[in-house]
């Protein structure tokens, strides 16, 4: 029996060529091009969907220590004072108050160094 693929390939092919609309030149325009790219495309996104966790949490720790160094502590005694201390703040909350409150921040450290 011949099957005739007439509207579904261009479905298809629509479908591909609209995930690869602002692709440069042939990868935008032509169906092999724009698949082989967005192949890769996919790739890079999963991957960098697990790289983007590790970057935001660099960042935290990166203000976290700017602050700490202020308050005259180093990084990873202040996270060691945090654990004796049992405060459970996570690093992201502290790096917005390192930024957004430095106040707040510095009691925090004082309250962490009495428990060293």
């Amino acid at each position: 029996m011949r099957v005739k693929t007439g509207i579904v390939r261009r479905r298809r092919h629509k479908k591909i060529l609209k995930l690869a609309k602002g692709f440069f030149s042939g990868r935008r325009k032509h169906f092999r091009k724009a698949k082989e790219q967005l192949e890769r495309s996919m790739v890079y996104a999963f991957r960098d969907r697990k790289y983007r966790k590790r970057d935001f949490r660099r960042l935290w720790i990166t203000r976290i220590n700017a602050a700490c160094r202020l308050n005259d502590i180093s990084y990873s005694r202040f996270i060691n004072a945090l654990n004796k201390a049992n405060i459970q703040l996570d690093r992201k909350i502290l790096a917005d108050m390192a930024m957004n409150d430095p106040q707040a921040f510095a009691a925090v450290v004082q309250q962490a160094k009495t428990a060293l």
